[in-house]
């Protein structure tokens, strides 16, 4: 499982984990499914998600990803709209799995992020006793 040095583990100041400290060898990989955003989700879970994007975003932009240890829960709220395959056949259950942002997609929906002003997101350092 490729790890993403330098990507933050998770939202500060809460239990929003944005990657996985290690691969689950004897199940494999957690599938990534689309899971619906809808419009009265609480404060803290749009948070949650406008910073992962951030972070997607200035890790990656618009070049193709590998899953790899992003958690594939986090993903999945933005799975099938904001991020999607980038190869085809996609295996939603690998860590190898090629991913990208669509920008059009992801610009409607977090327009914050794309913003010449865009605010600045505190995430934890990657974890250190890895």
């Amino acid at each position: 499982m490729l790890k993403h040095r330098g990507f933050p583990s998770r939202l500060t100041g809460t239990d929003f984990q944005f990657t996985i400290r290690r691969a689950n060898v004897k199940e494999g990989a957690t599938k990534i499914i689309r899971r619906e955003r809808f419009k009265d989700r609480k404060a803290p879970d749009r948070k949650a998600d406008i910073a992962f994007m951030a972070a997607l975003w200035n890790h990656f932009g618009e070049d193709p990803f590998e899953r790899g240890n992003l958690d594939a829960g986090r993903l999945s709220w933005l799975f099938g709209r904001e991020v999607v395959p980038a190869e085809d056949p996609f295996d939603p259950a690998s860590y190898e799995a090629l991913l990208k942002i669509d920008r059009k997609r992801a610009e409607a929906a977090f327009p914050e992020v794309f913003a010449p002003e865009a605010e600045e997101f505190l995430w934890d350092d990657e974890d250190e006793d890895e």
